[in-house]
C-alpha cells in the first residue's frame, strides 16, 4: 500500500519550528519571551516563526482543555453510527451538544462520534437520537490511557515495517 508524501510545509519545518510546535502543544499561553527561552531564541524570532506557522495553516488554533467530570459530564462514550445519509448524520452531530468529536471513517461503520453525557439516562438520550437515523454501537470510556498527544512533523525515515507473526516456514 502506497503512502502518501507529507504536506509541503512539514518538509519546510526545522528543529525550531518542531520544538515551538511542541511547547505550544503543550502550554499555549507561554508568552512570546518565555516560549523564545524554552527554544534558544529572541522573542522577535520566535513570533516571527509562530506567525509564520499560523500563516501556513501549521498552526490552527488555540484551546483551552477542561475537565469533563468537573462539568458535570459523567460518561465519555465512542458511538459508532452505521451506514447513513451524510447530510442526516451531519445536522444531527450539530444539534447534539454533547457531541464532542464526529468522525466520518471508513469500515463497517460510517461514523465514530465522542460524546459526554451526565449519566445512563442522558445517554440513552443522545443515542436514541442517532438510532432514528441508523444502527450505532456504543462503548463508554473507562480509562484514557493517551490523549492529545503532541502532534510532530511527519518524517518517513520514522515509520517501521509491521511485525509480522513467525510462521513454521521461518
Amino acid at each position: 500500500m502506497a503512502r502518501t508524501a507529507p504536506a509541503a510545509t512539514a518538509a519546510a519545518l526545522d528543529a525550531y519550528d518542531t520544538r515551538i510546535l511542541a511547547e505550544l502543544q503543550a502550554d499555549a499561553r507561554l508568552t512570546m519571551a518565555e516560549l523564545g527561552r524554552r527554544v534558544h531564541l529572541s522573542q522577535p524570532a520566535v513570533t516571527e516563526r509562530v506567525r509564520r506557522l499560523e500563516a501556513a495553516g501549521v498552526i490552527t488554533g488555540y484551546r483551552a482543555m477542561v475537565d469533563l467530570k468537573a462539568l458535570g459530564y459523567g460518561i465519555r462514550a465512542l458511538m459508532r453510527v452505521g451506514r447513513a445519509e451524510y447530510p442526516r448524520v451531519v445536522k444531527a452531530v450539530q444539534s447534539t451538544p454533547e457531541a464532542l468529536s464526529a468522525y466520518n471513517v471508513t469500515g463497517d461503520d460510517s461514523w465514530v462520534i465522542e460524546i459526554a453525557v451526565i449519566d445512563v439516562a442522558h445517554l440513552d438520550a443522545v443515542v436514541s437520537k442517532f438510532c432514528l437515523i441508523a444502527e450505532t454501537s456504543t462503548a463508554i470510556v473507562l480509562n484514557v490511557v493517551r490523549e492529545r498527544l503532541p502532534a510532530r512533523p511527519a518524517r518517513a525515515e520514522d515509520v517501521k515495517a509491521p511485525v509480522r507473526a513467525r510462521t513454521r516456514a521461518d
